[in-house]
């Protein structure tokens, strides 16, 4: 309980800083809405986007789709690792598009085609001119990008990290947009500050990822028992 309340009040003084930055009061009302309540979300989205269904509604409406496109993936997924001969138990999908202080990585359930685990995850933060923000992440392959590479990969050796639970893992692009990967240092870790739930409409903070997916620290220790238990390659899919 006192590490989330720590993690909370930090990700609030990082988000109370960037109130320079905000030029609407639609922004400012949408960080509130954490704070204050559900009903300050409703009538955000009521005022300004003019929807004919409730808030409510549509936020189910928006679930049951982004469940639906997890779904569509998996089955993606799931024919590749049959033909790969890859881990047909289960696998990591990441979905770029969800707001990052939502939940958007998916450890899916082959056997029962269903999410057994989802967790907060970042974004590569870049640099220069290919800067990423936590509402618009950019992507990139190229070395010291500081960018997330969009891709399938092979999860590969367990090793020591610096963060989080001290452990990570190696990952192997496979595709053309991922392909430096590997040279690149960019692995699955985790992160103390992450924080183990949802801290929507906050964003997590830039800086934290420098292109590598990095979760809370009960994810990370959850998913090494279970990728220390398999024999066959496991897929990791960041789209967006």
């Amino acid at each position: 309980m006192l590490k989330d309340a720590f993690i909370f009040l930090m990700i609030a003084v990082i988000f109370l800083l960037e109130y320079n930055y905000k030029t609407s009061y639609d922004d400012l009302l949408s960080d509130f809405a954490f704070v204050l309540g559900e009903d300050v979300t409703i009538k955000r989205r009521t005022k300004t986007e003019s929807r004919p269904v409730g808030g409510l509604k549509f936020a189910e409406t928006l679930v049951e789709a982004r469940d639906a496109q997890i779904d569509e993936r998996a089955e993606e997924a799931l024919a590749f690792c049959k033909a790969k001969g890859y881990n047909t138990d289960f696998c990591i999908l990441i979905d770029m598009k969800i707001h990052s202080g939502k939940h958007r990585m998916f450890v899916y359930d082959f056997k029962n085609m269903e999410v057994e685990r989802a967790a907060l995850v970042t974004h590569g933060s870049g640099k220069g001119d290919k800067r990423s923000t936590g509402d618009a992440p950019l992507f990139g392959n190229e070395k010291g990008s500081l960018l997330t590479s969009l891709g399938k990969y092979r999860i590969g050796e367990r090793d020591y990290s610096n963060w989080g639970i001290n452990v990570h893992y190696k990952l192997h692009g496979l595709e053309a947009g991922n392909s430096n990967a590997f040279e690149r240092i960019v692995v699955l870790h985790s992160y103390t500050p992450v924080p183990s739930f949802e801290i929507y409409p906050f964003h997590l903070p830039m800086g934290w990822s420098q292109g590598c997916p990095v979760t809370d620290d009960e994810t990370m220790a959850w998913l090494d028992a279970k990728l220390q238990n398999t024999e066959k390659p496991v897929l990791l899919w960041i789209f967006y």
